[in-house]
């Protein structure tokens, strides 16, 4: 049971994925903060009133009414800035380094039917040609055993 699990643990995309998750979420609370403390400021002196910032007044004289442009700039701003750390400081040094040092994995390929049964008639074929040439082999040694039988036989003439 704890060698399953800690096979799972082990296998490189999980702890990729863990280190991903903890690096993600310490940057995003820095890009937050960043967000709050500059990008948030900005878009409130492109509003139209210091208290609320970007956005959309619907009914002016209900300030509850108020449609804010800013936070959803800000969340968009965020991400992207948190994806394109991740991006570049997680993920395309780990493709460079599995190019570099991972070599590319073979696919192998599994032969179809038609293909084994092609290569096992040819390896048949091959075997009755290779079982003919060793019986035509018996056959003349035996017939040069029987000439050197009879040359022994027949008496040496004078």
């Amino acid at each position: 049971m704890f060698k399953g699990f800690k096979d799972f643990l082990m296998r490189g995309n999980v702890i990729d994925l863990s280190v991903a998750v903890v690096m993600g979420t310490a940057f995003t609370a820095v890009v937050g903060s960043v967000t709050k403390g500059v990008v948030e400021p900005l878009l409130a002196v492109a509003g139209t009133s210091a208290q609320f910032g970007l956005g959309v007044q619907l009914v002016a004289s209900k300030p509850a009414t108020f449609v804010a442009v800013g936070p959803i700039v800000s969340a968009l701003i965020n991400f992207l800035m948190v994806a394109a750390v991740l991006y570049f400081v997680l993920i395309l040094p780990m493709k460079t380094v599995q190019r570099r040092f991972g070599g590319k994995k073979k696919t192998v390929v599994e032969p179809t039917q038609t293909e084994l049964l092609l290569e096992i008639r040819d390896l048949l074929a091959a075997r009755v040609i290779q079982d003919a040439r060793a019986d035509a082999r018996a056959r003349r040694s035996e017939d040069d055993d029987e000439d050197d039988d009879r040359t022994e036989r027949q008496p040496v003439s004078a």
